[in-house]
């Protein structure tokens, strides 16, 4: 099953790094929804809640603000000017 690489920095850090099925922000444009295979894309991150479902383990939420998300061949980039991780739930 194909998964993907999400990296997620802010400005100043790295905040959280895996293998994901799945990867959920909000944009400038709207809110997007990632899975494996999806066509690349490049887009503004808006303040609000990404979401990533890890391949192993708890659902992962990041409240990030500002700043780029991208996708090209299974790779999920978000940089922001500010991100932190809020909690995990058990997917």
């Amino acid at each position: 099953m194909a998964t993907l690489d999400v990296e997620v920095v802010a400005a100043d850090r790295h905040v959280w790094s895996g293998e994901a099925r799945f990867v959920k922000a909000t944009t400038v444009e709207g809110e997007i929804g990632v899975m494996p295979s999806h066509s690349p894309l490049m887009a503004l991150l808006a303040s609000g809640d990404v979401e990533v479902e890890p391949v192993d383990g708890a659902r992962i939420h990041i409240q990030a603000a500002g700043g780029f998300f991208s996708v090209d061949s299974n790779r999920v980039t978000i940089v922001a000017d500010r991100a932190s991780l809020v909690d995990s739930t058990v997917a």
